[in-house]
């Protein structure tokens, strides 16, 4: 079962965005990324809140996560969120591996 999980970053004075930037400019990002198990790690930014950012995080499985989780990744993560004062609120989700009910695919174009 993929896990997926969202985070919310949140600073002041544009510092979570500051962090994202600094997360993909240093290249920890495509080390992610290339990580096994790894699929998907994207920043988006929530328009009605200039001091927040999200982060979707999707793994394999929850192996995949653990491995990540225990990478020399994770340190710089931490001093990054650190160095900007960041606060996080994080959502977990995991797949139930069906496909989309007949009754949910009419309000979705492919």
């Amino acid at each position: 079962m993929a896990v997926t999980i969202n985070i919310y970053y949140s600073g002041k004075n544009g510092n979570a965005r500051k962090f994202a930037e600094e997360m993909t400019l240093s290249g920890t990002v495509d080390k992610i990324r290339v990580e096994e198990g790894n699929l998907g790690y994207d920043y988006f930014f929530p328009m009605a809140d200039d001091e927040t950012v999200l982060l979707i995080d999707k793994w394999q499985d929850q192996h995949s996560l653990d491995l990540h989780h225990a990478s020399p990744m994770m340190q710089t993560i931490a001093e990054l969120r650190e160095k900007y004062d960041l606060h996080m609120r994080v959502e977990r989700y995991v797949s139930d591996d069906q496909c989309v009910p007949e009754s949910d695919r009419k309000f979705i174009k492919d």
